[in-house]
């Protein structure tokens, strides 16, 4: 990228010489990069981290080490995922999970441990409870599903569209509302008998906020994840006072800083439920690199359902 915009019009391939790692860093052969939002926000220079242009988003992935090591970890931009080299921070890199293939473990490390430290750390979800997770078929809410059923919970997703209502099913929700088609609130209040629920996971923002605020149970928590509608919620403090509910805000980043042996116990904790079965990457489609820009404007347009991959070496089963 050499300007900012939109990610299928300043996105482009070209031949780069391979980045050299500085200290504390490591050179990865990049076997497989997922999409994230935030690789459309870096490309539009929305994102809170902001590198200096030329550079090449792709903030997680799946690696290769020198010594032959089969790694996920998140790139250290300037040179990121969406490239055959790409650079991290040594203590950013995990083994990857032998149970999951490349782009599978490519999409296991932000969107599953933002969802496992916003349920359990920030949420403290217990078994029994329902959790109500909006943009339920996409790759932040469909970690957020597998979580919440590997964690015992009743899980309702949201979604727009009978696509994403079919494949919020297939990543296990209980029951599944279509925002185009159905009264969130009511749906909501209808499938938990008035009582509302007890955790909601939000990486929408916007009118999902809103909503969550009217369905939301007695000593409910609302986790904040992120605002993919692009409108910021400015929360009633009076209404979380009177139905007694708590506003949570999750920055998954923070840890690594803060307490990155939590982030390491939790990789371990990811691992052993990949590994079980419990937990797995919903990957809609795998794409070669020559495709990444336009993989990148579908994730940007929100039309996709679970993880768009692209494969650097080029397109396996």
């Amino acid at each position: 990228m050499h300007r900012n915009g939109e990610p299928g019009e300043v996105m482009r391939l070209e031949e780069t010489v391979r980045p050299e790692p500085g200290e504390g860093q490591v050179l990865l052969r990049v076997r497989a990069a997922n999409v994230n939002f935030p690789d459309a926000l870096l490309c539009r220079g929305h994102y809170q981290v902001t590198p200096p242009l030329p550079f090449t988003p792709g903030v997680e992935l799946c690696g290769e080490t020198e010594d032959g090591r089969r790694v996920i970890a998140t790139a250290a931009l300037p040179y990121g995922g969406f490239a055959e080299y790409a650079v991290a921070d040594e203590a950013a890199v995990l083994p990857a999970p032998d149970s999951l293939d490349d782009a599978e473990a490519a999409a296991l490390h932000i969107g599953y441990q933002t969802g496992w430290f916003g349920l359990h750390r920030r949420a403290d979800l217990r078994e029994g409870e329902t959790l109500l997770v909006h943009a339920a078929s996409g790759g932040v809410g469909s970690a957020a599903v597998q979580l919440g059923k590997a964690a015992g919970a009743r899980v309702i997703g949201v979604v727009g569209g009978p696509e994403k209502a079919a494949a919020a099913r297939e990543v296990g929700c209980d029951v599944v509302i279509d925002r185009r088609a159905d009264d969130i609130v009511a749906a909501v209040k209808d499938a938990t008998g008035g009582r509302g629920a007890d955790v909601v996971y939000d990486p929408v923002g916007g009118d999902a906020y809103d909503k969550s605020a009217k369905c939301v149970a007695f000593e409910g928590r609302i986790v904040v994840v992120g605002f993919a509608s692009g409108t910021i919620p400015s929360p009633a403090l009076n209404h979380a006072l009177v139905k007694n509910y708590s506003i949570v805000g999750l920055h998954w980043g923070l840890y690594n800083r803060k307490d990155p042996q939590a982030v390491l116990r939790c990789h371990e904790t990811l691992t052993g439920l990949a590994a079980k079965g419990l937990i797995k990457p919903l990957v809609s489609d795998r794409v070669a690199l020559e495709s990444a820009a336009e993989a990148v404007q579908r994730v940007a347009d929100g039309t996709t359902t679970g993880r768009l991959v692209v494969l650097p070496g080029g397109v396996r089963a």
